[in-house]
């Protein structure tokens, strides 16, 4: 089934309601921390915490297109530069706008292409994390939207989330939510851990257990972009 024709199904969730809540979830943060916190390095490499929220704003509703494509062609193609690019230029920005901006488009139904709308569900709970864990603060989103994002990330189209190779012969198996994907040597631990361990974040590993976790932990990148 395409990912853009998703139908309702046990423990599923409103993929786009889901998606609105943790903006808001992340408004709230940017809202609530002080400058030293802003500034306090995200999961991201060489973002901060400031700059993971500005990406998460303009994600949601890109309109800047041409800017984009010029940062694309000064990048020579790459995208992850260009977007890192376009990130660190909307970090500069005033959070207060960026909170707004998270208010405002928090029910955008914007979908990119290829990867449809669970992309950016999994993006703002994988980047809230990114946020979340190096400022010390407790990561609870719902578990029902943690499972439609590893669903994605091990069923759909995960273009630009998981390489291919990253999962290969790993069993993942989540403590809080009744969902297991895989065949292998298996590794354990909170779905959210899980989903985030799988989009290539090395700081989760000691959250993990199981045969399979020293095989992921040699397959990702341990500052990723």
């Amino acid at each position: 089934m395409d990912d853009g024709q998703l139908e309702p199904r046990a423990g599923s969730v409103d993929v786009f309601a889901a998606t609105a809540v943790r903006r808001r979830a992340v408004a709230d943060l940017l809202e609530s921390v002080d400058e030293a916190q802003l500034t306090t390095p995200s999961l991201c490499r060489g973002w901060d915490v400031r700059t993971v929220g500005a990406h998460l704003a303009d994600a949601a509703a890109p309109g800047a297109l041409g800017e984009f494509v010029e940062d694309l062609v000064r990048a020579g193609g790459r995208l992850h530069r260009a977007n890192d690019t376009a990130a660190r230029r909307a970090g500069r920005r005033p959070v207060a706008h960026t909170v707004a901006l998270l208010r405002e488009r928090a029910e955008s139904r914007f979908t990119p292409p290829i990867t449809g709308p669970r992309a950016p569900l999994t993006e703002v709970l994988v980047h809230e994390g990114d946020m979340r864990l190096p400022l010390g603060l407790a990561l609870g989103p719902d578990t029902a939207a943690v499972r439609t994002a590893l669903e994605f990330v091990t069923t759909g189209r995960p273009v630009g989330f998981v390489p291919r190779t990253r999962l290969r012969g790993l069993r993942l198996v989540a403590s809080d939510l009744d969902w297991s994907w895989g065949d292998g040597a298996e590794v354990h631990g909170r779905g959210i851990h899980l989903l985030m361990a799988t989009c290539g974040r090395a700081a989760v590993l000691p959250h993990l257990t199981g045969a399979g976790r020293s095989s992921l932990e040699n397959r990702m990148d341990p500052m990723p972009a």
